[in-house]
């Protein structure tokens, strides 16, 4: 049984909604601290909803914060619960997809998925294994889990824009090309990448503005 997630969201600023983005946080933070990006992206995708769901656990190294699943190095939990967490949240995120393609009669193709760090691991892991590609993954500070079994298990290749910053101490910026090159191995045709110089990890305005033309592109815009 899936558990729903609770996400708060901003209109379009042209009234007219004809697609989404849909922002995933990183571990131990909340859905509010990607939404403000809402506020840069909005005049540039007009007849965009932005959509920021929290994940659906508390976190245990960031008590104020909530966690997709659990991190063994950080919290100590055992590989085996990592992955029965992240299998779990997998079901919960395409459960969230499902419904905000049904409850704002959106197909797919109109619906972007942007992740940050714990964020885009979901994003890389649950988008490709979808029966209908979405319109494009934003993949900020993460990495792309289980690279060697995508290949085998993959149903779909959405566009895929990589964005890393070269100080990251939390994930390292070489997960950047590990990723590219799995994807590429996997049959991916359209994957891209922007590396933010003299950035840690976070999201630094070049990298915004390069995932902002990869949105609107790919959103029709």
């Amino acid at each position: 049984m899936t558990r729903a997630l609770q996400a708060d969201r901003r209109e379009p600023v042209s009234g007219d909604l004809r697609s989404a983005v849909v922002f995933l946080h990183g571990y131990g933070a909340n859905g509010a601290d990607l939404l403000g990006l809402a506020d840069v992206l909005g005049e540039h995708l007009p007849d965009t909803m932005f959509i920021a769901p929290d994940a659906p656990e508390a976190c245990a190294g960031a008590p104020m914060g909530f966690q997709w699943f659990p991190i063994p190095w950080i919290d100590g939990s055992s590989e085996e619960e990592s992955r029965q967490g992240l299998d779990r949240a997998s079901d919960d995120l395409n459960a969230f997809l499902d419904g905000v393609m049904v409850d704002y009669d959106l197909l797919p193709e109109q619906v972007m998925i942007f992740g940050f760090s714990q964020g885009t691991m979901m994003s890389l892991h649950v988008a490709p294994r979808r029966e209908d590609a979405v319109a494009g993954i934003c993949a900020f500070s993460g990495r792309l889990l289980e690279p060697e079994l995508l290949a085998d298990e993959l149903s779909c290749r959405p566009p895929v824009l990589l964005v890393h910053g070269d100080q990251d101490d939390v994930v390292p910026v070489q997960s950047l090309p590990q990723a590219a090159e799995a994807l590429q191995a996997a049959g991916w045709k359209e994957v891209y990448a922007h590396i933010m110089k003299g950035t840690g990890h976070g999201i630094a305005p070049d990298g915004l503005s390069v995932a902002l033309a990869f949105m609107r592109e790919r959103l029709g815009y």
